[in-house]
């Protein structure tokens, strides 16, 4: 076990008793009856029983802070009251229709959506998630039409509070990294694909990958190269929608561009199973020509769920929140990067943070997995639960619910302190 001095913020919510299975019966289950595809996080699985706000509880009654928040899908919080109230109402009234019938949420839901997006990002297609969602919009863009880490970027090159410590000889308000990149789209849409394409897909900061952001100027300027040509652009906000980045409700909205179709999930619906593709009433048409049909997108319970996200999102103040504690947290996070040399960039917005380990910092090698794994599970023994991503799994994901406050962030630091510490004293050992 791992024993910190940091102190864990009082939560006055008090769980259920868990009354189901024993754990060691639900390893068995897990081993005999579920696809070993299904991955699971840390050494000894964690057998969660029940969650609040950005709380999660095992079925030993141990409360950890979650900053991952079921893959960046709990937006608001875990069994938020205002979204667990609309649901209860709408499963006792009506559950589900599909879309050859006309119910009132969906409307209801579609108009408060859509008056979120800019114009002409007005029609709205709801699925179940956002696989489902990027599948739809790549279709769209082929009707409409007819048809690891790189190498540059430093010290000025993307939106966030923390750059990275790679240094570059750009200056304010020029990016060399930026005119390297187009350069090489260029390069690709020259001589990698047909003169013309149906679309171009991408988020606006990757998420998988590690919480990894463009240049400032880089979407921007590959989406006039895609419309040059006859290629639609579609910005992938199924992790950075909703407020999560903080400054802007949208990811897009960040880079000054307008996309011509947007996909929804995960936090849309804050763990609820739903999804949305937006896009333009021109390009809505083009799907009308083709049978395309979803017998669960846009049900009476997922647009009630999604319309109360939307309330508690609003009523909340959690696109400020993020703005807020997002930035205090990347600026504390970037003290680690200054105190250890393992920890090789902090970057990211709001609260979609990417905390990248490495060998040092000169090489930016990966860290060793075992040794990352081992930092990761300190951290989880503390409390804390945390994500990874990256080509090699090398950087932690810092996705939390959106509720999440500064008392948390100075919690989930000093955790994170204790653990890159107890590292270093491993590898001074050997």
């Amino acid at each position: 076990s791992v024993s910190t001095q940091a102190k864990m913020p009082t939560c006055n919510f008090v769980p259920e008793k868990y009354k189901s299975y024993p754990y060691e019966r639900m390893q068995k289950i897990r081993e005999q009856n579920i696809s070993p595809s299904l991955r699971m996080y840390y050494k000894k699985p964690l057998l969660l029983h029940q969650g609040h706000m950005q709380w999660l509880f095992d079925y030993e009654g141990q409360r950890y802070l979650d900053l991952f928040a079921g893959i960046v899908t709990v937006s608001v919080g875990h069994c938020h009251p205002k979204v667990t109230v609309a649901a209860q109402k709408q499963l006792g009234r009506l559950w589900h229709t599909a879309n050859i019938y006309m119910h009132p949420s969906i409307h209801e839901y579609a108009e408060k959506l859509t008056s979120l997006l800019p114009d002409p990002l007005k029609v709205v297609y709801l699925t179940n998630s956002g696989s489902e969602a990027n599948d739809l919009a790549m279709f769209m863009a082929r009707l409409y039409t007819h048809v690891f880490r790189g190498p540059w970027g430093g010290s000025h090159c993307r939106d966030s509070p923390v750059q990275t410590v790679r240094k570059c000889s750009c200056s304010e308000g020029v990016c060399h990294a930026n005119d390297q990149y187009i350069e090489q789209f260029k390069d690709t849409l020259n001589t990698s694909v047909p003169k013309t394409i149906a679309g171009f897909i991408a988020e606006p900061i990757q998420g998988v990958n590690g919480a990894v952001q463009y240049p400032r100027r880089f979407l921007k300027e590959a989406y006039q190269l895609v419309r040059e040509r006859g290629g639609v652009c579609i910005s992938d906000e199924v992790q950075t929608g909703f407020g999560r980045t903080g400054s802007h409700f949208w990811g897009f909205e960040t880079h000054g561009v307008v996309p011509d179709i947007v996909t929804l999930a995960k936090g849309i619906g804050n763990g609820f199973p739903m999804a949305a593709v937006v896009t333009t009433k021109d390009i809505a048409s083009s799907l009308a020509q083709n049978l395309h049909f979803n017998t669960f997108g846009g049900s009476p319970l997922a647009c009630v769920v999604g319309a109360a996200v939307l309330d508690a999102i609003e009523e909340d103040g959690l696109q400020k929140n993020s703005e807020d504690v997002g930035t205090y947290m990347l600026l504390e996070l970037a003290k680690l990067r200054d105190e250890f040399e393992v920890v090789g960039d902090v970057r990211g917005k709001g609260l979609m943070i990417g905390v990248e380990m490495v060998t040092d910092k000169d090489s930016r090698h990966p860290l060793p997995a075992e040794e990352i794994s081992q930092i990761w599970e300190d951290c989880k023994d503390m409390g804390v639960l945390i994500g990874r991503g990256g080509l090699y799994s090398q950087t932690f994901r810092i996705k939390p619910p959106m509720c999440i406050n500064k008392k948390d962030v100075d919690f989930a630091v000093e955790v994170f302190h204790t653990a890159l510490q107890r590292h270093m004293e491993r590898a001074a050992a050997k």
